[in-house]
């Protein structure tokens, strides 16, 4: 009894202390932006190590975006092991705010953020991880302003809209951790890491999250983006993606066809590769996914010998070295483009979408 009363107040203080001390992390706060602004260049990227070189940055400011997308593994902590306090987390925060490069993109280009597994703080965790509220609260500290909703609910899901008239933007960030049930792990690790789970009782985002979502598909919009921190359509790997949990994201396929919804792509990142994918069988138009990862740690860092991963969907070959995503939205004549920008900020490959076609 003893023992369990002193565990009860270590834990206690443990919490208490993160939830008045983030330090070394502070807000990261970026330039504004109105809702009524029309969109014209939205960058985006993941799988940032704030140990590594920063310079990415400074590339996506000289393309002069409208917004920049963080779409997970903003940061990358040196140790996942338990800790109530998530100081290696907080600490990798602090580092990326000494990030000159980051400092100067902000003043200047609005940022929206999601997270991924490693901002989330464990690698490729889900909904039962013990830690994801305290995650969840500096997460919010550094990125989420005063008075947002997310600050008052479970999960970092939200929308924004914005532009006018026949020219407004919708994005969407899914939550693809705070509610995600468990994985099935293959019985054979070392050829694969997951396989599929047909399971009626699992879930990718949890019920309040499909039920704001499916509100969201709803709203009026000329363009509707959906940021997903992990894969959707892509379906040749057997690491994490939304094809591990496939009634998930039938039920996500079936929801874009229902509400009607035109004009959806995708946006993802997670794999430390790039690359673009086709799925002609969700909606009446055919629905693009483009994946970019990563920011300054790309698979040619850490994997020897990379080998042709299968490509169901994918147009293309992947891209392996640093990159970053660019959507260029051409309002007059209703096209948008798709593309995977290198370390200079050279297009290695695009795809153009006519709006009015979808």
């Amino acid at each position: 009894m003893i023992r369990h009363y002193v565990c009860w107040l270590t834990l206690l203080a443990t919490t208490q202390v993160l939830a008045t001390d983030y330090s070394p992390a502070i807000p990261l706060t970026s330039a504004k932006i109105q809702d009524h602004h029309t969109l014209t260049r939205i960058a985006f990227g993941s799988c940032f190590d704030q140990q590594e070189d920063d310079r990415i940055f400074n590339v996506i400011s000289n393309q002069q975006p409208d917004l920049f997308l963080m779409i997970g593994d903003n940061v990358y902590p040196e140790s996942e092991a338990y800790d109530h306090s998530l100081q290696s987390l907080r600490n990798a925060y602090g580092t990326l705010a000494k990030s000159r490069e980051f400092k100067l993109l902000r003043e200047r280009t609005p940022i929206m953020v999601t997270w991924d597994d490693h901002d989330y703080g464990l690698n490729d965790a889900g909904g039962d991880w013990p830690l994801r509220s305290a995650s969840e609260d500096l997460f919010e500290y550094v990125w989420v302003p005063e008075g947002d909703p997310r600050r008052t609910r479970e999960g970092i899901y939200f929308n924004r809209t914005i532009g006018s008239g026949d020219r407004r933007v919708q994005l969407i960030f899914l939550d693809t951790r705070s509610f995600r049930s468990p994985l099935r792990s293959s019985p054979n690790p070392l050829i694969t890491k997951y396989q599929p789970d047909e399971s009626p009782h699992k879930t990718m985002l949890g019920y309040r999250q499909w039920t704001w979502l499916e509100a969201m598909l709803t709203q009026t919009a000329d363009l509707r983006i959906i940021v997903s921190s992990i894969q959707i359509i892509a379906d040749g790997h057997d690491w994490e993606g939304w094809k591990m949990l496939p009634r998930e994201r039938l039920k996500l396929y079936t929801l874009i066809k229902a509400t009607g919804t035109k004009n959806v792509v995708f946006l993802s990142g997670d794999r430390h590769s790039a690359g673009l994918y086709q799925n002609n069988d969700i909606a009446s138009y055919p629905v693009w996914e483009l994946t970019s990862s990563s920011l300054n740690k790309p698979l040619t860092t850490f994997v020897p010998k990379i080998t042709s991963e299968p490509g169901p969907f994918r147009i293309g070959d992947n891209y392996h070295q640093v990159n970053f995503g660019m959507i260029d939205i051409y309002w007059e004549n209703r096209r948008v483009v798709l593309s995977i920008r290198d370390s200079t900020g050279k297009s290695v490959q695009d795809t153009t979408i006519n709006l009015e076609e979808n």
